[in-house]
């Protein structure tokens, strides 16, 4: 079959979207990382995330995936049979455990429902019934891009201060940070964990984390094996991160990738993520309007996420085969369902550089795919989300 014509649209939610002027900026040709005018760039694009991570604390790259900066993140705070508390969110709070349980770690979990999110006041329990204090921290998702859920970090951090426990609380924000309200340090978050390739709008290649400094003390006590993910080693590099070569072009990416977003004014990306997620809400409510369509997989109100809605088929439907068909007729990419999702549940990201248009199209495509597959549905999902996009609800 041949390759649609057109622009994909693309409405994955991982990697995103990556604007044209930030593809040319990546395309900078090669430099010595201990150039003084690439050095300039680097300090100034550490300067830019700390804004929009909300902290003063220090952040260590590494060139890797979002996966890169979860075992930094381990290898760096604990020593061998230490124990977290892993608040489980779905598929990608699974992996974080699992990674844990590969270093040699005490895994211990926060149950929860995936379509209703883990209750605060079982995190607190969990903590309150560690009376000896053996948790080193609390591994919160900040935003589970398998289910489309929310979790509070605040809140989280709260039900750690009334359970009077010194755990670190150690925050992914790889599908949330430049997307959803995020505050390091006045919700005191000890590590985040992140990357370039969501809201940032960069193609994947670098990592990070930013450490606060109780989460450095930890770091002087901490016994597992490490090298390249090694924060003291990192501390004495002229970058004060990195171990090996620097990706200079990503660099150059992420510095107009910051002035994009700073010209934009953090708060208003904030608020475009959210008048476009409820946009897609609409659609899929509607959708389902018939009691037999597609529903959004979230039930809870209070946890939806705004950068990513996942969206559960009818029994008897492939998301895969419906996804298949957005992609083959209608050059549109969509998220996959993941782990024990797969094939139930398709998603739909709504982060990075989108509009309205963007989101409109996406929605006309599921719809027609929807049609064409044979899957029960109330048309007008469409103009259901050209309505929320139109009234004064949609801000």
């Amino acid at each position: 079959m041949p390759e649609p014509r057109g622009r994909m649209f693309f409405a994955n939610p991982g990697p995103t979207n990556i604007p044209d002027s930030v593809l040319h900026a990546c395309a900078h040709p090669s430099i010595d990382f201990n150039d003084d005018a690439f050095f300039a760039v680097y300090e100034r694009c550490v300067a830019g995330l700390k804004r929009v991570l909300r902290t003063e604390h220090h952040i260590f790259f590494y060139t890797a995936s979002g996966h890169g900066a979860w075992e930094a993140s381990m290898a760096n705070l604990f020593s061998p049979g230490d124990a977290l508390l892993v608040i489980e969110t779905g598929h990608f709070s699974d992996s974080w455990a699992k990674m844990g349980r590969a270093l040699g770690l005490a895994i211990e979990t926060v149950p929860a429902d995936w379509r209703e999110g883990a209750r605060i006041a079982d995190i607190e329990a969990a903590l309150a019934a560690d009376r000896s204090h053996r948790i080193k921290a609390v591994c919160a998702v900040h935003n589970e891009t398998a289910t489309g859920t929310v979790l509070p970090l605040a809140e989280v951090r709260a039900a750690m201060d009334a359970a009077r426990h010194p755990a670190l609380l150690l925050a992914d924000t790889i599908s949330s940070l430049a997307s959803l309200p995020f505050e390091m340090d006045r919700w005191g978050v000890d590590v985040v964990v992140g990357g370039s390739q969501k809201g940032l709008m960069l193609p994947t290649g670098f990592a990070f984390n930013a450490v606060s400094p109780k989460a450095m003390e930890a770091h002087r006590r901490s016994r597992l094996p490490r090298h390249y993910f090694d924060w003291s080693e990192m501390l004495t590099r002229r970058h004060k991160s990195f171990i090996g070569t620097i990706p200079t072009g990503l660099f150059y990416g992420l510095q107009e990738s910051l002035r994009l977003l700073e010209e934009e004014g953090l708060e208003n990306v904030w608020a475009r993520h959210s008048r476009l997620a409820r946009a897609v809400r609409a659609a899929i409510a509607h959708w389902s309007g018939n009691g037999r369509g597609p529903e959004l997989f979230c039930r809870n109100p209070e946890r939806v996420s705004d950068s990513v809605s996942a969206i559960l088929m009818p029994e008897g439907h492939d998301a895969d085969a419906l996804r298949a068909t957005c992609r083959q007729r209608f050059h549109i990419s969509l998220g996959g369902g993941l782990s024990r999702l797969a094939g139930r549940v398709f998603r739909i990201g709504h982060l990075g550089d989108l509009n309205e248009p963007m989101i409109l199209g996406t929605l006309a495509g599921v719809e027609m795919a929807l049609k064409l597959n044979g899957v029960p549905y109330r048309p007008g999902g469409v103009e259901a989300a050209m309505e929320c996009l139109t009234s004064g609800a949609a801000g």
